[in-house]
């Protein structure tokens, strides 16, 4: 208590706090400002970088341009959010090393820490490398309809641990990538979608597939949907004796994620010409006696 009340004791606490912040405190400064300039220097950098790969993407007709766009989004941030928390770590360390903290066994208890937790930490390893491994092959993006363990949705986000969806009723579903038993990607490449067309028995399976053919005509010569539209509808031919109905199968493929609004679009259109060329759609009918 003596010591706390000396004027001495005072003088030297205020002596090495004015050393410290003549000889540290510069270096703290210059130390956050290079931690600055090097995450917007970064961002900068992958930014240019990401839109050199758009570019190179859009000039290349072999290469489809949504599809590029999504990968590359989703690699940039991923990429981005790895150097961010490199760069926060490194300055972490350094800030310590000038409070007077001796990293070098802090290091060597943290490579110890690491690994007991990783030996503990099994499921959370698990989850990282399946994300790490499911970006490097590709096998969803940002932007993908997708149907994950049975549910599906629009993937939102991917990370090295978690993927989410968002369904059609705006629900928002987080999967841990080590539990993803099941991946359906409906937005691959390119997309279709198929129609099981029942007609009556009593028509002729030639004419209703000719007119069946004349709408997929109509439709991919269309302003608005030949855009969308790779292939040419493609028909099966009779594919089942149903209950009360002949079934066809045909099949529209399309860009990703445009085959609901072509599906919704060539039905409308092929009710009408089933209407005016006299086709029976059927339908339950009851007889009462």
């Amino acid at each position: 208590m003596e010591n706390l009340v000396s004027s001495e004791f005072w003088q030297r606490l205020f002596s090495s706090l004015m050393d410290w912040t003549i000889i540290e405190l510069p270096g703290i400064f210059i130390m956050a400002l290079v931690l600055i300039l090097l995450s917007r220097g970064i961002k900068i950098a992958i930014n240019q970088f990401k839109r050199v790969l758009l570019r190179r993407a859009e000039s290349d007709p072999k290469v489809d341009t949504l599809e590029s766009g999504k990968r590359i989004n989703t690699l940039t941030d991923i990429l981005m959010a790895v150097v961010r928390v490199s760069l926060y770590t490194v300055f972490i360390i350094m800030l310590m090393s000038k409070f007077g903290v001796d990293v070098g066994p802090l290091l060597a208890s943290a490579g110890i820490i690491g690994l007991a937790v990783g030996f503990g930490a099994q499921e959370l390893v698990r989850d990282y490398i399946s994300g790490f491994f499911m970006l490097l092959e590709d096998q969803v993006r940002t932007g993908d309809v997708a149907i994950i363990n049975g549910t599906g949705g629009l993937v939102e986000r991917i990370e090295l641990r978690t993927i989410t969806l968002r369904d059609l009723s705006g629900v928002t579903h987080v999967f841990q990538n080590g539990k993803i038993n099941t991946l359906a990607n409906m937005t691959k490449d390119w997309s279709a979608m198929v129609f099981d067309i029942g007609v009556a028995y009593k028509e002729n399976v030639d004419e209703v597939m000719d007119v069946m053919a004349k709408v997929g005509e109509d439709l991919i010569n269309d302003e608005v949907f030949k855009e969308r539209i790779l292939q040419p509808l493609e028909i099966s031919g009779l594919n089942e004796f149903g209950n009360s109905a002949l079934v066809i199968r045909a099949r529209i493929k399309t860009r990703p994620g445009e085959q609901w609004a072509i599906g919704r679009e060539y039905r409308r259109r092929l009710k009408i010409a089933f209407d005016s060329n006299g086709i029976e759609i059927p339908f339950p009918h009851t007889t009462i006696y």
